[in-house]
């Protein structure tokens, strides 16, 4: 570049690609200081990866690491900006004492860490299960461009990042790393608290929309289970609802929120009741309401003279300018009860509200039983993958069927299908069932395959039957002697030859 530009402007490649620069921008995820911990660290990250694609995840033993069923010790204060990493791994106290998070103790190990630092990303491990997770900085942070030296006019900027905001570079962040844990076949756990995304000239101009649907696309191709859980004091608003919301993927995601004074809603409790409860239905509640007014309303209605009319009117007017600012603070609150988990539950944007002491278990079980569930699941909607695929199974109506045949067993409720350790005893013990099933399944489909050929007439038909025959045939071939008298004596039975 020197020789090109004919001037010494850079003195040294770092400058260009360097960890100062590769780390910040997003395109290297860990740096380390030599070689060795560079090796090592690229191991450890295969140490959360199936060896193959849709392979068996690699589950470790954590005992004598940690607890499954342990509660969380770290619990956020409202209105206190924390380190989301704590929610995450934990955090020790000054005595040294070690209050668990989330996660395994020791399991979390984070990426991305020098760029877009609004989004916390990386893997960990839930009782031995490795995730991805992915969790919102609430803190203000800092993002740094650097003054480029060809540039004798560039000088260093730093922009104020906001936390609980999704940035043009937070979001991309974000689309890449669900990306990332999807080709690991890695399930996802998404800590949300977000107001949504940034809105500023500059933002919309450097395509924070573009970012943002890249989002919504990362969770379309999804196919691991994904949870998303609004932690205690925490809340979910405008473009970051229509980002999450479980109805994007619903095959897979599910989202949930802490009993603890979780949030969620387009609206904040201010802009909706500036929508919704407006001045003429707040004048409107306080007549209804307040005694002093329904008492001047009725002597309203009693005068007759014009001058006394005035009167009243004015003191009724004065009565509801004194009584505006706590009604409209009573308007606020009334919104904020609209945006509950016991509201997002009842609506059915929430699966349930789960306390953040027992999160850890309960998504523990929650996983072992969706991973299995997806298990089953994936056979199922093999079974409808013969000849020319017409029979096309869904995920959604896959789980379906697997719930049908929950509910045929002896004592199985629709409650019952809701406790996650009772699916997966249910799973266990009806194992051969299950796969009996799977079979019986596969044998309806190619069933119905080869009677549509055979039946649909004219030169399909004809050319359909000459393959079946030719493909029995090729079989029959490579069967042993023993093999191809079985094979006929069936063929005579179910024909009746």
């Amino acid at each position: 570049l020197n020789k090109l530009m004919g001037v010494d402007v850079y003195s040294t490649n770092d400058q260009l690609g360097g960890p100062a620069i590769m780390y910040n921008n997003g395109i290297s995820h860990i740096t380390n200081n030599d070689h060795l911990s560079a090796v090592t660290s690229a191991v450890h990250w295969l140490s959360y990866v199936p060896s193959m694609r849709g392979g068996l995840l690699p589950i470790t033993d954590v005992t004598g690491v940690d607890e499954i069923e342990r509660p969380i010790c770290f619990v956020p204060k409202a209105g206190v900006p924390y380190d989301p990493r704590f929610l995450l791994a934990g955090q020790e106290d000054d005595t040294g004492k070690w209050h668990g998070g989330f996660f395994d103790k020791g399991s979390f190990t984070e990426t991305l860490a020098g760029w877009a630092k609004t989004v916390v990303v990386g893997r960990a491990r839930l009782g031995g299960i490795p995730m991805g997770v992915i969790a919102t900085e609430n803190r203000t942070a800092e993002t740094i461009k650097p003054a480029d030296p060809a540039d004798l006019k560039a000088s260093e900027v730093v922009i104020q990042e906001a936390g609980g905001v999704w940035f043009p570079n937070s979001a991309s962040k974000t689309a890449q790393a669900i990306n990332d844990f999807r080709t690991e076949d890695l399930p996802l756990i998404i800590f949300a608290n977000w107001r949504g995304f940034s809105g500023g000239q500059r933002d919309m101009f450097d395509e924070v929309l573009k970012y943002g649907s890249l989002i919504v696309d990362a969770f379309v191709k999804f196919t691991q289970p994904i949870f998303v859980y609004i932690p205690p004091h925490a809340e979910i608003r405008g473009g970051a609802w229509v980002v999450l919301d479980a109805s994007i993927n619903e095959s897979v995601m599910e989202m949930y929120a802490s009993v603890e004074n979780a949030k969620g809603g387009v609206l904040e409790a201010n802009g909706a009741a500036s929508v919704k409860y407006r001045l003429k239905d707040i004048l409107a509640t306080m007549h209804r309401l307040d005694d002093k007014l329904k008492s001047l309303d009725a002597e309203l209605q009693e005068r007759v003279c014009e001058t006394e009319r005035q009167e009243v009117m004015d003191a009724i007017k004065e009565r509801e300018q004194a009584l505006l600012p706590v009604y409209e603070q009573i308007s606020v609150q009334f919104c904020e009860l609209h945006d509950t988990p016991g509201r997002m539950k009842a609506v059915g944007v929430i699966e349930r509200a789960v306390e953040w002491k027992h999160a850890r278990s309960y998504f523990y079980w929650r996983l072992r039983r969706k991973l299995a569930e997806f298990d089953v699941r994936k056979q199922i909607i093999e079974t409808a993958q013969v000849g020319r695929g017409h029979a096309v199974i869904t995920p959604v109506a896959a789980s379906k069927m697997i719930k049908s045949w929950f509910l045929e067993t002896n004592g199985a409720t629709e409650a019952l299908w809701g406790d996650d350790k009772a699916v997966l005893s249910w799973m266990a013990q009806k194992q051969e069932v299950l796969e009996s099933k799977i079979v019986q399944l596969t044998k309806a489909n190619v069933t119905q395959e080869v009677f549509e050929v055979m039946t649909a007439g004219g030169n399909t038909a004809k050319i359909g039957t000459a393959g079946i025959v030719e493909g029995i045939s090729q079989a029959v071939s490579t069967m042993s002697a023993e093999e191809q008298a079985n094979f006929k004596e069936f063929l005579k039975a179910t024909l009746q030859l």
